[in-house]
């Protein structure tokens, strides 16, 4: 296993950790969010093993419940996340680990477990909430390269698997595959895309539109043909004058 980086031991040492948490039938709850988007990605549980291996190895591994064993997060899929911080908070009785994700978090393909949107607020809840939202939103997205980061570092990760091919992971099977495969997975998330835009269901269409995205990316991969290119003929685009 790779040691984990001084800065994280630094931060935080399992002694530490098994002096100040407060364990539940050995486990402890630990909630994982992206470093970069801050959004959160899914919560597990760790006991005093997963911990230490975590530590060490400085990507997550948990404890399953069901199958009453360790688990190695991204082991069989290739979506291993990497740990950038882990803390535990002011009761002691949960864990915040910050993570590079290099894949979708949930097993389902999802970018995050955490994707079933519960309606029925109060109207003025949820326009407040809206609000709120949207403000952050202008705030974290203040710039066309903030916003639009995470393709550069999809494209990043998606360059990564065509090189490395690691065993287990999706990218690798398509790659593997080659591009008549990409093209069948491109021409199914396009169908799937459109049949959600008919049925104006919008969550069921963020996540094909995503689904489509990334397999568009794999294919820009496989012909080498840079992310930067597609931008810049777009803003070509827009530069011309309109004719409408």
């Amino acid at each position: 296993m790779t040691k984990v980086s001084d800065e994280i031991k630094e931060q935080l040492s399992l002694e530490q950790v098994v002096e100040h948490i407060r364990w539940s039938d050995g486990l402890v709850p630990a909630i994982v969010q992206d470093v970069d988007t801050r959004e959160v990605l899914m919560m597990a549980y760790m006991n005093r093993e997963s911990l230490k291996l975590s530590l060490e190895s400085g990507e997550t591994w948990f404890w399953s419940r069901s199958r009453q064993e360790l688990w190695h997060k991204g082991a069989t899929s290739g979506n291993v996340q990497t740990i950038t911080s882990l803390k535990y908070d002011c009761d002691g009785d949960t864990l915040l680990v910050e993570v590079k994700p290099n894949g979708p978090a949930c097993h389902t393909g999802a970018v995050t477990c955490f994707h079933n949107e519960i309606i029925g607020l109060p109207e003025k809840s949820a326009d407040k909430a809206s609000n709120e939202a949207d403000a952050a939103s202008a705030s974290t997205n203040s710039s066309s390269e903030s916003r639009f980061e995470v393709l550069a570092e999809l494209e990043s990760v998606i360059a990564e698997r065509e090189r490395e091919r690691p065993e287990g992971a999706y990218t690798t099977y398509l790659f593997d595959k080659g591009v008549d495969k990409i093209l069948k997975k491109i021409g199914e998330e396009a169908s799937e895309t459109i049949i959600a835009a008919k049925n104006k269901d919008n969550d069921e269409l963020r996540l094909e539109v995503s689904d489509l995205m990334y397999h568009l990316l794999v294919l820009l991969q496989e012909r080498k043909l840079p992310l930067d290119d597609i931008m810049s003929e777009l803003s070509r685009r827009h530069e011309r004058p309109r004719r409408d």
